[in-house]
């Protein structure tokens, strides 16, 4: 145990009243899939197990509960300090913006508490190990290295920071190991994705292909790669695929936390976005964007943009702001007739000027489309059809009538 841990952390009979603990709250993302969560709180178990002194709980960011907020204000009335960890491969948005968020939120209600975030777990050398060996059993073969390609398989994320971190591990984890390809790959959002990567190394012929799914826990995410796996092989029977275990709550993954909080508590690596110009005062930008102020520059960029001479694409503020995803499984599902029923009837209402229509990418609710978010209303809604276009624009995007029918619960 780390000596800053067993100060921070004393027993019960050296505190001069209880709220002179250490709180730590283990933030995780919350899945769909209940054998997902149960690992994770598992892991929770596990880490408390290693520091009984700690008053360890968790949350989750979405969907699973309790949520991240709740968490915070438990740990709250009961510690003078709060560490808050969040359980993340990498920093992506969730550790940008929605614990930050959190944060302030909290700092705000319980002025007397001191909460500390510490970084997500990041590219470490005992994660680049653990993810070699959950592959090793399946590399133990007569094949040669030279004849075997590994895949490593990331969730994928629009932060190209956390992407590009991704691609640091996987390069680390094939150095020095001789193999023919070792390529990185995502299961959704970000591109190449994991079909795609499987048959470009089919090209290569190799004799075998060992995948590596960089997840913390299995769910319907680890599901949705072995079915593409099985999939490739019904195709290349000639090329044996294998699929590794998720790195899981190995105490490997446990150390790595350790430090984090160990470097927290020390004051060492604070969350990225605690010391962000547009979070804290910060030098000669005090006066700039500080603090949470963020948002507020954004929306007043909408305003004031267009006075800058000369702009290529000037416009007035606009009322609505609707994106409608046209990845490929939302197209599937039909958000491009979608798309183009909502424009028509914009037009026919002379509002196609200040309500603007917007094809995006992957939304990140994917099986659940066509999606549609309406700004700045930040309201989310999942499963809208064609047939609903004429009840969208009368109903919300006219009358600000929410459809509730059609409200996705989970984003608002």
């Amino acid at each position: 145990m780390f000596p800053i841990l067993n100060r921070h952390a004393a027993s019960s009979e050296e505190r001069d009243e209880p709220s002179s603990s250490v709180g730590v709250v283990i933030i995780g993302h919350g899945s769909r899939d209940p054998q997902s969560n149960t690992e994770f709180e598992s892991l929770v178990a596990d880490f408390q197990a290693m520091y009984p002194d700690l008053n360890v709980s968790f949350g989750y960011v979405e969907i699973a509960g309790p949520s991240m907020e709740a968490a915070l204000a438990e740990s709250a009335a009961r510690n003078a300090r709060v560490i808050v960890a969040p359980l993340f491969l990498f920093g992506a948005g969730h550790l940008k913006n929605d614990i930050p968020l959190a944060l302030a939120a909290a700092r705000a209600k319980y002025p007397n508490v001191v909460f500390t975030a510490t970084r997500e777990l990041g590219v470490h050398a005992s994660l680049v190990e653990l993810a070699f060996d959950r592959a090793a059993p399946l590399l133990q073969s007569a094949t040669p290295a030279t004849k075997t390609s590994v895949i490593v398989v990331g969730r994928g994320s629009s932060d190209p920071d956390a992407n590009g971190d991704f691609y640091k591990l996987c390069r680390l984890l094939g150095e020095g190991r001789q193999f023919a390809w070792v390529v990185p790959s995502f299961i959704g959002i970000s591109r190449p994705f994991f079909e795609e990567a499987a048959e470009l190394v089919a090209r290569s012929r190799p004799d075998r292909v060992v995948v590596i799914p960089y997840f913390l826990f299995a769910g319907r995410l680890y599901e949705k790669l072995q079915a593409q796996a099985e999939a490739f092989s019904s195709r290349n029977p000639w090329i044996r695929m294998d699929v590794a275990p998720c790195l899981g709550g190995d105490v490997k993954v446990l150390q790595v936390l350790r430090e984090r909080i160990e470097e927290a508590l020390e004051n060492r690596q604070p969350l990225p976005c605690d010391t962000c110009q547009y979070r804290v005062p910060i030098s000669g930008v005090t006066g700039n964007v500080g603090g949470l102020r963020a948002m507020l520059w954004s929306m007043r960029h909408a305003f004031t943009h267009t006075q800058a001479v000369p702009h290529v694409h000037a416009h007035k503020p606009l009322a609505k702001h609707v994106l409608i995803c046209g990845n490929a499984d939302c197209a599937d599902c039909g958000s491009l007739a979608l798309i183009g029923s909502v424009r028509r009837l914009l037009r026919r209402a002379r509002r196609d000027l200040d309500i603007r229509v917007t094809r995006t990418g992957c939304m990140g609710r994917c099986g659940e489309g066509p999606t549609v978010a309406v700004y700045p209303d930040g309201i989310w809604y999942r499963g809208v059809q064609e047939i609903d276009a004429r009840e969208l624009v009368e109903e919300h995007l006219l009358h600000d009538r929410i459809i509730a029918r059609l409200v996705d619960s989970i984003m608002q």
